[in-house]
This record gives C-alpha cells, structure tokens and sequence, in this order.
C-alpha cells in the first residue's frame, strides 16, 4: 500500500471509531501530506476573514466562511459557495482554528453529495493551553506546515 493509502485508511478508522458522519479525520501533518499526495485534493479553510487576515492563511487553501466576523452568523451561502470552488467528486479537506467548524462543515459537505470529506484535527492553532491561549498546543501552525501572515 501506498502512502495516501495508509494515510486515508487511518482517517476512516479515526471516523469509525469516533463515529464521525464523514469520512475521516487527520492530524495537520497527515492532512498536509494527504494534499500533497493526492490529485485534486483541495484543503477548504473554513475560518473568518478576519482569522485569515490577522492569525495567518494556508497557501493554496480555498476560503470560505463557515461563518461570518463580527457577529459568528452562520454563512448561508456557503454550499453554494463550495459547489462553485470545489468539485464534488474531490478529495476535501476541512480547517478551522481548531477543528469544530471544519467537523461541521465536512459534515455538511457529504449530506450534500461530496464523496470523500476530511476534517483536520487541531485545526490551524489548536487546542487552548493551560492559560487558555491557542497556538502552543497542536496545529497547523505549530506542526512548521505551509502559512503566511
């Protein structure tokens, strides 16, 4: 088996055992990996224009809110949206700030009819550490994978 084999085999079984409505979940490092390796693979970063601007962007992503800033509304258009960026038959990877909007938004995506749906735990900044501050525990950032301010 391949390296995108494995890698996806792992997320399934990360679903499965979770009981995730989509079809898997990977760390940064596998998601980043899982991108690179498979063909049309689209990462969909689904965090505010406001965290895009001022926390940093991942180069190559798709972004579309899943919800707006200030306020947190959700962003009705964003199937319609993603139907216009992303095809359905697409490997997608979702990324939030720190995995709970993308698990939304990939759960979204296969009730609509996008096949293989990947959340990406941690999400860009990861958990809250001890001083309830994002970016020391986990992530895209901190895995050192591909982003700009």
């Amino acid at each position: 088996m391949g390296q995108l084999t494995d890698l996806l085999a792992l997320a399934r079984a990360r679903a499965g055992e979770l009981g995730l409505p989509y079809s898997g979940a990977l760390t940064p490092r596998e998601a980043h990996e899982v991108w690179r390796l498979a063909p049309g693979a689209r990462l969909v970063d689904v965090r505010t224009r406001a965290e895009w601007d001022w926390v940093g962007r991942v180069p190559g992503a798709v972004e579309i809110e899943w919800q707006g800033y200030p306020g947190n509304q959700p962003n009705p258009n964003f199937l319609a949206q993603l139907r216009q960026q992303v095809d359905r038959e697409a490997l997608v990877l979702f990324l939030c700030r720190s995995g709970v909007r993308s698990h939304r938004a990939a759960a979204l995506a296969m009730e609509a009819g996008y096949t293989e749906c990947y959340n990406v735990l941690e999400g860009f900044e990861g958990d809250k550490d001890a001083h309830g501050q994002r970016g020391k525990v986990g992530g895209w950032r901190l895995a050192g994978l591909p982003w700009h301010s």
